[in-house]
């Protein structure tokens, strides 16, 4: 296996002189298959900090997260401060070197130049595999590559296309968004066709991994973001007209029409053993006996006595928002009820539904109008903020209950019904049968006209804990809306902050790449 180092601009030199050549490892197509794909999928999920798609902390998902009017992780006292970074990170004044910006660069472009290495590896064996099975390896190999490409344009806009492992450090340069957002849509395009038919969530020759499915689920997520991916000069407040990849939106949406359903129950995507799932499109698989990947966020947000009346461990951070508690109408006659189902907000109960009793002999109930930034010195410093509840606690999990059986949801099919209504009035089409059969599903009152306000809040209710929430606001054009947790910046409105800086350790080794603007 080859061993990338640590940023992309020096992942292309190795003298790995304690590992076999590879002509002495791959013998057979199974080899073959370990050593190429195998390896990739290997690093969906991840068990440290800053490593794979989801499950982990700073990286991609606290990035997507924490910056957003989604979730915050309160100082409380002297836990949560971390150098200040969950404040810089809320109020988006984050800083070059921070730590989650290295590890998300780091682990998208590490998996890229394994995909590439990959890519030569197949074509060196090819003899080992017949042709048939040689096509779609190759459509995955590159299939996992566009979609690592999806999340750095989305994350850093301009970023380097690194497609050989010939390519020398001092070739290595920036390409525009659009020229990103070109390569990944083509390649998703090119290998689609060859790619399996069926579901990748469910146990099996495939699962976990990228199956036609799922590139027609990218490609809808892709062409619904065009006009920010295809906008070059992301701080002029113009955007390219897009109309066209809107309708190419609806039309990857209706691919998926029939092949995935919305689960009767919502909560069951999210269950210890939701493999069955019709709905969930890509998971990472979990097994706490069979994988190391870990799922690490209940952890994170229980307050450490629900958390060891549940059999784990917890940190008592993260929280929702009073922005996410007013979307959720939280405490009115018309709270919505997917509210429970995402968020512990009052009395905490253990695995048998019974409230627990803390030392002090009164109940653990949690206070989710007592969030704030910094909660330090309150009265409920400790139990401020509605804490995450919506995948099920697995009575059998490990290691602190950071390994469990509860595959993590990457896509589902919701997704897509409120792609496709987004898409439909963004075209001034009406899209209110399909927002009104994801709140159907929920139990929640059907509105009587879709807009896009309501789409963005339906988004934030839907898809809460998710990893979604900041490249919905980017595209809304609310990023850089002050929401009323946080001032506004100077400066602000021209939305610089909508794409990451290139991190500063990046740019000490390559002088060919640049800073974003503003920073």
């Amino acid at each position: 296996m080859i061993i990338v180092l640590a940023t992309c601009c020096s992942v292309l030199e190795e003298d790995a002189r304690d590992q076999k050549p590879a002509d002495e490892i791959i013998t057979d197509a199974n080899a073959l298959y370990l050593t190429t794909l195998g390896n990739l999928y290997s690093q969906f999920g991840a068990d440290s900090d800053g490593e794979g798609l989801m499950g982990t902390y700073r990286g991609i998902y606290d990035l997507n997260t924490f910056t957003t009017d989604e979730a915050i992780i309160p100082t409380r006292g002297g836990d949560w401060y971390d150098g200040g970074l969950w404040q810089r990170l809320f109020l988006h004044t984050w800083e070059t070197g921070e730590a989650p910006l290295k590890n998300a660069w780091n682990y998208l472009y590490k998996v890229i130049v394994s995909a590439n290495q990959a890519l030569e590896t197949l074509a060196s064996n090819r003899n080992l595999v017949p042709d048939d099975d040689y096509s779609s390896w190759n459509a995955e190999i590159r299939a996992i590559r566009a979609m690592y490409y999806y999340y750095l344009v989305d994350l850093f806009g301009r970023v380097p296309l690194v497609t050989s492992t010939s390519t020398a450090m001092a070739d290595v340069a920036q390409s525009k968004r659009s020229e990103v957002f070109t390569f990944v849509k083509s390649e998703l395009e090119a290998v689609v066709p060859l790619l399996y038919e069926g579901r990748s969530n469910i146990k099996g020759k495939y699962y976990g991994r990228i199956t036609k499915p799922v590139v027609y689920f990218l490609l809808a997520k892709l062409c619904l973001n065009a006009e920010v991916y295809t906008d070059d000069d992301w701080t002029d407040n113009l955007r390219p007209e897009c109309g066209d990849y809107l309708r190419e939106t609806i039309s990857w949406c209706d691919s998926l029409y029939g092949l995935y359903h919305l689960e009767t129950d919502y909560s069951s995507n999210f269950s210890v053993f939701n493999e069955n799932s019709v709905e969930n499109i890509l998971t990472i698989p979990m097994d706490k006996q069979e994988y190391s990947s870990q799922f690490q966020y209940i952890f994170r947000s229980l307050h450490y006595d629900h958390a060891a009346a549940c059999g784990m461990s917890g940190e008592n951070g993260a929280s929702a928002t009073l922005e996410a508690l007013e979307a959720n109408g939280f405490g009115t006659p018309d709270q919505d009820p997917r509210f429970d189902l995402n968020y512990w907000g009052g009395t905490a109960l253990n695995l048998d539904g019974a409230p627990i009793v803390m030392s002090s002999g009164e109940p653990l109930a949690y206070r989710p109008l007592s969030v704030a930034l910094d909660v330090s010195g309150a009265v409920d410093e400790k139990f401020a903020g509605a804490r995450m509840r919506k995948y099920a606690i697995d009575p059998n999990g490990m290691k602190d209950g950071k390994l469990v059986g509860n595959d993590i949801v990457l896509f589902r099919y919701a997704d897509v019904i409120l792609m496709k209504a987004e898409a439909m009035i963004r075209l001034g089409q009406d899209g209110t049968s399909l927002i009104n059969e994801v709140r159907d599903r929920a139990g929640a009152e059907p509105y009587e006209k879709a807009s896009l306000d309501n789409i963005l809040k339906e988004r934030m209710i839907e898809f809460a804990w998710e990893g979604l929430r900041r490249q919905d606001l980017v595209r809304f054009g609310a990023f850089t809306r002050a929401w009323s947790s946080r001032p506004a910046l100077e400066g602000e409105a021209n939305g610089y902050t909508t794409v990451f800086p290139i991190p500063a350790d990046v740019l000490s080794v390559n002088p060919k790449l640049t800073q974003n603007p503003e920073y």
